[in-house]
């Protein structure tokens, strides 16, 4: 979706469908969430095939959806696609778990992905962003988009204990459970591409740990650390291992390549942006953070009401589901000064709640932050410029916010 509204329009909030995936691929939603943040911050919509969801826009809002699990629970599903059919692996599944079965399976996760932690990490995660970089340094147009769908697996593979002949496809089948309507990644309908990724990525970390069991091997990597995981003081099922394992690669895959892609098309938009970077790099943790919330790239999650619960002057019925839309939230003009403006200056850029917010932020957080610093510090330091060489193409998804293509020439800096 565009990253850049246009100018304002008249938005009839009656026949606005937020799940139109044309609104994402090729309209500004970004329009449409600032008429509801104004005018309907609780918006009801009815589906053609009868399903119903209410959406929630404004910042404190979406956090109060995101961050009481009593009165919003995730164990019926949370993202969109489970919308009027729950979530099989509900209260397995770290994702769809409420606490206090998720604390006790997240914290001892948790603890390999403190900032303390994965600051061991960073000289990894600078080799494979160098590498990842180099291409674009003979100056022809590279495909940012393209491949920065790599990216993740590229920095996150050898931390999860995965071999490399298998990055690229565990990358699209991650794609296909993110975007299972882009005609990039959809193998035929829908439905048929999610069952399709779901089955692939659970067989393949059920077949990891199988292996792992027959050989006896040990190691570091975080899916290894899963299967000594033991949640009030009995380790988890090979299922419950291969779930969470499914959902550990879906959050280290799917939205850093966005927040790269975004945030670059940003700074070529803008370069004088670019240029401030790179003559204080000490801004680079405040580009970051402003990338984040300037792309968003998990747009929205999804709860369900536990009982009646009041929310913006309505009333959210017991048992509906609720999105939150952390995209509109990220632009809401009570918390963010000129929230369509992209400044790496801007005060409060941290206060953004791209990583989610509640029990459920993001554990992967300080990791993806520190890769998206490294990759702009590199990025800075061995380009003078950027320039778009071709229209880009954006995500056909109501669930991710991000782009297909977006096609670059790079300038190398001559002075490193």
């Amino acid at each position: 979706m565009r990253l850049t509204p246009g100018p304002p329009r008249d938005i009839d909030l009656d026949t606005v469908d937020l799940f139109d995936l044309d609104l994402y691929g090729t309209g500004d939603p970004h329009a449409v969430w600032d008429v509801m943040r104004a005018e309907a911050p609780l918006h009801h919509q009815v589906l053609p095939d009868g399903r119903d969801f209410w959406s929630v826009t404004r910042y404190e809002d979406v956090c109060r959806v995101l961050g009481d699990h009593r009165e919003f629970t995730s164990e019926r599903g949370t993202v969109p696609t489970h919308l009027g059919q729950d979530d099989v692996a509900a209260g397995v599944l770290l994702t769809s778990t409420d606490p206090p079965r998720h604390t006790e399976v997240r914290r001892p996760l948790g603890s390999r992905f403190t900032a303390r932690a994965v600051r061991s990490w960073e000289d990894s995660i600078r080799r494979s962003v160098t590498r990842f970089l180099e291409p674009a340094l003979d100056g022809e147009v590279f495909d940012l988009a393209e491949k920065a769908l790599l990216l993740p697996a590229i920095v996150t593979g050898p931390l999860l204990g995965i071999p490399e002949k298998d990055w690229e496809e565990l990358v699209q089948l991650t794609a296909m459970v993110a975007a299972p309507c882009d005609p990039h990644f959809q193998l035929g309908s829908e439905a048929a591409t999610l069952a399709i990724s779901h089955h692939e990525l659970v067989g393949y970390v059920t077949e990891w740990v199988k292996e792992r069991r027959r050989s006896g091997a040990e190691d570091d990597s975080l899916l290894h650390h899963l299967m000594s995981v033991r949640p009030g003081g009995a380790p988890l099922s090979d299922r419950e291992i291969a779930l969470d394992g499914y959902s550990i690669l879906l959050g280290a895959n799917v939205t850093t390549p966005h927040t790269v892609s975004g945030t670059v098309q940003a700074l070529i938009e803008r370069p004088e942006q670019y240029g401030r970077a790179q003559a204080d790099p000490g801004l680079i943790p405040d580009l970051v953070e402003e990338g984040l919330r300037w792309t968003s790239a998990a747009c929205n999650f999804m709860r369900h009401a536990a009982t009646d619960v009041p929310v913006a002057g309505g009333v959210i019925p017991a048992g509906a589901a609720v999105v939150a839309w952390i995209g509109s939230a990220n632009r809401d003009a009570a918390l963010f000064a000129a929230p369509h403006t992209f400044d790496i200056n801007r005060p409060n850029a941290k206060r953004q709640i791209a990583f989610g917010f509640g029990s459920h932020f993001c554990i992967g957080a300080p990791l993806a932050r520190l890769t998206l610093r490294v990759f702009f510090e590199e990025l800075l330091r061995r380009f003078d410029s950027l320039a778009l060489a071709g229209e880009p193409d954006h995500l056909r998804s109501y669930f991710i916010a991000g782009m297909t293509h977006l096609p670059i020439t790079a300038q190398k800096r001559r002075t490193p």
